[in-house]
């Protein structure tokens, strides 16, 4: 079989790697991958959509998988679709789920799935007065896509309002803040949770947490992830079915009653209110770096999942996960996620210790190749991954590998599973 990655980052180099250990997987092409996909693969330079699809179709590409929300929302599934080809992911309408909070929203509310009370608007008084009824801290978000960056939490009332015109003038986020959701700040703990979707049938995969804060303690800045963990203790067999079933299943019913059935990943965004699930936001593709971890988890064939997501086939995988524990830690460059660093050399010692040779390996994003060395020159870099029989264990393998990678201004957070242990 021959496999084409759409996408650049860390998520796409870990399901190559997943999908290399496969002997069904002849080839891989990367469009455009990065620095370092083209030892797993063939990385492409098409930028346009229809040109790809009429590479894939002359190159008997077998099977398309859509890693990052941009080129979902753009429609490329729907143009690879329309030329006979197999590709793993939703169509343009079904991605406004992530495209747009304000649809999503309304989404939620329209099919009775728990979420937060919140109010939509390109009105600023509107929102001011919606503001004057919560009690802060108060979340703002863009409508549109934002790269992971379209949500404020603010501490107060002003700052909430502030936020809330930032948006509304296209200062803080241009057009994707023209339309804002201002909803009431759940207080619980966080989950990632993925279901893959066929239209119909879903696989759910262990249940992660990410950590969006830049540094140790949930403090600084928000960021697209500084590393994750999985399966979480979190969750338990109760919640689980509560999320199937107020979530999941009325998920996948309204969209297909909206005449734009889901396929791909759903990522839900879950928070844990009082033992209750709310969904805090959907997003239509894997999280990074939450697909790094999950990945090596998945024993059975990761080819069939993705392939028979593609083909509304689900009901027939038997999917099997590891018993084991999952840590990825992320480098982030020197200047991140301020502004851009200059590019930086990649060292990584000689790997010699037994535990990283067998439980640990890295994912590598924003990385690029010179004359066959590899220099850092993305916000988020690369990431750690370290397999364990507990979570502790995994950590140690994860942290254990950071510490044989080395490039100028590398910066990690030194806390990542600190909720489980």
């Amino acid at each position: 079989m021959n496999v084409l990655i759409i996408g650049s980052g860390g998520r796409e180099y870990a399901i190559a790697l997943a999908l290399k250990k496969e002997e069904k997987v002849k080839k891989l092409y990367f469009s455009p991958g990065n620095g370092a996909t083209d030892k797993l693969g063939e990385n492409l330079d098409i930028k346009d959509y229809d040109a790809l699809a009429d590479f894939a179709k002359e190159h008997a590409v077998d099977l398309t998988i859509v890693g990052p929300e941009a080129p979902l929302v753009d429609g490329v599934v729907d143009i690879f679709k329309a030329k006979g080809l197999t590709i793993f992911g939703p169509g343009k309408a079904a991605s406004q789920l992530e495209g747009s909070k304000i649809f999503m929203k309304n989404f939620l509310q329209k099919y009775g799935i728990p979420t937060a009370r919140f109010i939509e608007t390109d009105d600023l008084a509107k929102a001011s007065a919606f503001i004057d009824t919560l009690t802060a801290p108060i979340v703002v978000k863009a409508d549109g896509l934002c790269a992971g960056k379209g949500v404020i939490i603010a501490q107060s009332h002003a700052e909430a309002k502030s936020a809330a015109q930032g948006m509304l003038s296209g200062e803080s986020f241009g057009d994707a803040g023209k339309a804002i959701i201002v909803e009431e700040y759940l207080d619980g703990y966080e989950l990632s949770v993925f279901a893959i979707c066929d239209g119909e049938d879903f696989k759910i995969l262990p249940a992660a947490q990410d950590h969006k804060r830049l540094l140790d303690h949930d403090k600084g800045p928000n960021t697209g992830g500084m590393g994750a963990y999985a399966p979480t203790p979190l969750i338990n067999e109760a919640l689980y079915q509560e999320i199937d079933e107020k979530v999941v299943i009325p998920t996948l019913a309204g969209m297909k009653k909206e005449g734009m059935p889901f396929e791909g990943v759903l990522f839900i965004g879950i928070m844990i209110v009082g033992g209750a699930v709310k969904v805090l936001e959907y997003n239509v593709r894997f999280g990074d770096p939450e697909c790094e971890i999950l990945m090596p988890l998945i024993k059975s064939s990761v080819f069939d999942l993705f392939y028979k997501g593609a083909t509304k086939d689900l009901k027939s995988l038997d999917i099997k996960i590891s018993d084991q524990f999952s840590v990825g830690v992320v480098m982030a460059s020197k200047d991140y996620p301020y502004k851009s660093s200059m590019p930086a050399e990649i060292v990584v010692d000689d790997i010699v210790h037994e535990n990283l040779q067998n439980k640990a390996h890295i994912a590598y994003a924003g990385v690029t190749k010179e004359e066959g060395k590899l220099f850092a020159t993305g916000g988020r870099v690369l990431v750690c991954v370290g397999l364990g029989e507990s979570i502790q264990e995994a950590r140690d393998n994860a942290y254990m590998l950071a510490g044989q990678v080395h490039f100028f201004g590398k910066k990690f957070r030194n806390d990542i599973a600190y909720q489980a242990l």
